[in-house]
């Protein structure tokens, strides 16, 4: 089954082919940082992943997208993608959480940590990979639990009282493949790719109340 991964929740605007058979094979992964270009650079990075991999876009058979949680903007590039490539295709789309991806594969109670900008982290805490608590958005310095270390490009930005792990920095294409690969799998139904904002937009309509801060 030759799947498409997305991810655009965090800096690293991800993309990438994959076949799913009885083990999940990464065929080409593009991953560009730039937190301000998500809608510039995810295009051409499907079309490099799908052409470094050897197929167009009909070849598809799934579409895997990473939910968040994320920045409004740069989230809603990666979804609406997604979603559009799913119904243009009439292939499933599978949602995956951006934490789940990042702490998908780590050994340890781990606190992994993205950036959510204004000075706040999403995180949440895993045990050897499986999701203990969270997601959640919060200040460093609120940020508490049981955890040994800290993991992702958020663990990085600020103190949080524990070691910091090297890697990984940014969820790969193959974390997200192998937490879909069941579903791609067995044929499941199309699941609707809500995003994980946990706080609203910083834009909002004239005469709306602004987010809390």
């Amino acid at each position: 089954m030759l799947t498409l991964v997305i991810d655009t929740a965090t800096p690293a605007v991800t993309a990438g082919v994959l076949e799913v058979g009885e083990s999940v094979t990464v065929l080409a992964e593009k991953v560009t940082v730039n937190g301000k270009a998500h809608g510039e650079l995810l295009a051409p990075s499907i079309r490099l992943a799908l052409t470094e991999a050897g197929f167009v876009t009909k070849d598809l058979r799934a579409i895997v997208a990473g939910v968040g949680p994320g920045p409004f903007t740069g989230l809603r590039v990666g979804l609406v993608t997604a979603t559009a490539l799913g119904h243009a295709l009439g292939i499933p789309t599978y949602a995956v959480g951006t934490l789940d991806a990042l702490g998908y594969g780590t050994v340890g109670r781990l606190l992994v940590a993205t950036d959510a900008r204004r000075k706040e982290l999403y995180f949440g805490v895993y045990a050897d990979g499986v999701p203990v608590s969270g997601p959640s958005v919060a200040k460093p310095a609120d940020i508490t639990g049981d955890y040994e270390a800290a993991v992702g490009a958020g663990a990085h930005l600020y103190p949080l009282g524990v070691p910091v792990l090297d890697e990984p920095v940014y969820p790969s294409v193959l974390a997200f493949g192998e937490l879909a690969a069941e579903r791609i799998r067995s044929g499941a139904p199309d699941e609707k790719l809500t995003p994980l904002y946990l706080r609203r937009p910083d834009a909002v309509p004239p005469g709306a109340p602004k987010a809390p801060r």
